[in-house]
């Protein structure tokens, strides 16, 4: 009994957690330069704290050699992470920018794998994928600095809808099988029961 409290207790809060992350990424679809100067502010700390522990573990292995170059990935981290969290309007402009980049890279990377794998069924996915994504980023690096507002602000709210919801689905389901489960042990114990009432 207590082992059903703990699950039902746990899938809820998946539940929870899985209704909350919809709702944040609907309100960052409908309000994406919020959400992107709050993703812009994130990464910024994020570099920072990532600086200070390169510094630290270039300090306490300094005897190791590599010295000045853990100190300087460090200084990098910090320089870039601050610039990001105290300038967070012109640092979404630099990840958008950087972020059409990639997009255009992967974009080539999937029309040079699909080339190699023409011979195989489904590779027609991959040009189709590589076209969508250097579609993407034609029209991100076409229209920068204006979707500086929009790019980083979306994309993080449809990942974040998809992800609740497929949470969702997942806690649904476990939900479902534990009770299932939970019904299966309970039926053989009935069954056992009623054979030693007639012995």
């Amino acid at each position: 009994m207590s082992a059903k409290k703990e699950i039902n207790r746990a899938v809820g809060w998946s539940i929870v957690l899985s209704v909350l992350m919809m709702v944040a990424g609907i309100l960052a679809i409908i309000v994406p330069p919020a959400f992107g100067i709050a993703v812009t502010i994130l990464l910024g700390w994020l570099l920072v704290f990532c600086g200070a522990a390169h510094l630290a573990y270039a300090w306490e292995t300094r005897h190791s050699g590599g010295l000045w170059w853990g100190l300087l990935l460090g200084v990098v981290y910090i320089l870039a992470g601050g610039y990001l969290a105290l300038q967070p309007m012109a640092g979404l402009a630099s990840l958008t920018l950087v972020l059409a980049a990639y997009l255009l890279v992967e974009s080539i990377l999937e029309f040079i794998l699909a080339y190699q794998l023409r011979p195989l069924t489904g590779s027609g996915w991959l040009v189709l994928d590589g076209i969508v994504t250097l579609i993407l980023a034609i029209m991100i690096g076409w229209t920068w600095p204006s979707s500086t507002l929009w790019v980083i602000g979306t994309l993080v709210g449809i990942s974040m809808l998809f992800s609740g919801m497929t949470r969702l689905m997942i806690s649904l389901t476990a939900r479902r099988l534990a009770h299932d489960f939970q019904k299966e042990l309970h039926e053989p114990e009935q069954g056992a029961g009623g054979i030693v009432e007639v012995n």
